[in-house]
């Protein structure tokens, strides 16, 4: 009888395997990427929820005692100041950000004048490295590194409100270049941490997604050399307001330090 129950499991399993995949195949682009971030974010939901985990907050200004590798960074920042103004000489060979995910980014905040200049997107992409060695040299030293470019914003800009796609993952801002250091405070980011606004993003039912609670968000201004990091996964928006080109050094890694290794 064993082996007979085995065999019936073994069919419904197939069964319902196969009924996902249709169910998966007939579903619209859109519909997917939100059931995979759904799936990967869920461990991470719950565990915030049951409380087995801290709730990020939109802000975290003291961070390097969690990435002590970003204060040593830091400390390099003229060099990759440097490194940076020699690029933007060329500014309009740099790449559009719409074009570092095909056919994903052809919409929504990837449709303004925004730029990116990539060293790391996995692995290191060596041919710019060598463009800006002494940047590249910095990142090398960076733990868990996965993502980092200098993001290109250009004057009168404002990236729309939206949600980042992986809770997994914390974001670090560098200010590179900041018009007037920012001193007409033209420059913003604004991240809202409300868990309700969180858990309205994941309801199924919410098919058009209410951004417009952005305005009760918190502000960071960049400023030159100065860092932040923060939670993309909460509802955010960014703009430059200003008259001038805004750079920030733009780096992911995993929510949880690495450790002081490469």
């Amino acid at each position: 009888m064993l082996p007979a129950a085995i065999a019936v499991l073994v069919l419904l399993l197939g069964v319902a395997g196969w009924t996902a995949k249709r169910r998966l195949d007939a579903m619209p682009k859109k519909a997917k990427k939100q059931l995979l971030k759904r799936t990967l974010n869920a461990p991470f939901v719950v565990a915030e929820e049951r409380g087995w985990i801290p709730r990020s907050p939109a802000f975290d200004r003291d961070y390097h005692r969690r990435f002590p590798a970003l204060a040593r960074f830091e400390a390099g920042y003229p060099a990759v100041r440097e490194e940076c103004l020699a690029l933007l000489d060329h500014k309009e060979k740099l790449t559009d950000i719409s074009a570092l995910g095909g056919s994903y980014t052809k919409s929504g905040i990837h449709t303004i004048a925004w730029k990116t200049f990539v060293f790391k997107s996995g692995g290191f992409i060596e041919e710019n490295c060598a463009r800006c060695p002494r940047t590249a040299a910095l990142l090398r030293e960076i733990p868990g590194l996965y993502t980092a470019f200098f993001s290109v914003l250009d004057p009168h800009q404002v990236i729309p409100p939206h949600w980042g796609y992986y809770k997994g993952i914390l974001r670090y801002h560098l200010g590179i270049v900041i018009p007037y250091n920012n001193a007409d405070k033209t420059c913003w980011l604004r991240v809202n941490a409300d868990p309700r606004v969180d858990a309205s993003e994941r309801d199924k039912k919410n098919k058009q997604r209410d951004t417009s609670s952005i305005v009760k968000g918190e502000v960071y201004h960049w400023h030159d050399g100065e860092g932040i990091v923060f939670d993309d996964n909460y509802l955010h928006d960014a703009g430059n307001e200003s008259d001038r080109v805004r750079v920030v050094l733009w780096l992911e890694a995993p929510a949880a330090p690495a450790g002081e290794r490469r």
